[in-house]
């Protein structure tokens, strides 16, 4: 059985087919649909990209909208919605959310928009890795 479900997004196309799974999934259990969006703020990505603290509000804005329009797709559903946006490491902040909320499951795409991920690993790759509950990568077609 599954109650709640976490969905991690990014807002990418690729991330969109994750979603559309989780929310399928949930559907079928009637679970509640938790939804994390992570704003990168690792060393080597801020030294490497160069991020303003304006351009960090813009990035917490987009996901707040990002995580907004899943819950409002779970609800559409007839389902329970709860979204939120973290900052940090992406998969750490990912993996804590899902073990702090007993989550049952987490949903993450094959691979998101950072291009940094060549040089940093994949953070689905570092989900799997570290996270204690059940993770499904949804490749992308």
């Amino acid at each position: 059985m599954q109650d709640n479900i976490l969905i991690a997004t990014d807002g990418s196309d690729k991330a969109a087919r994750a979603v559309e799974h989780g929310l399928d999934l949930a559907d079928v259990f009637g679970a509640t649909v938790h939804v994390i969006y992570v704003v990168e703020t690792k060393a080597a990505y801020i030294l490497t990209v160069g991020v303003s603290e304006s351009e960090m509000d813009e990035y917490r804005e987009f996901g707040e909208g990002v995580v907004r329009n899943v819950v409002d797709q779970a609800e559409e559903r007839g389902l329970e919605g709860v979204g939120v946006v973290k900052t940090g490491n992406i998969a750490q902040e990912i993996v804590d959310y899902a073990t702090d909320e007993d989550v049952d499951s987490v949903i993450v795409a094959e691979r998101g928009r950072g291009t940094i991920e060549k040089y940093l690993g994949s953070n689905a790759e570092k989900v799997v890795r570290m996270c204690p509950k059940p993770v499904t990568v949804v490749r992308a077609p």
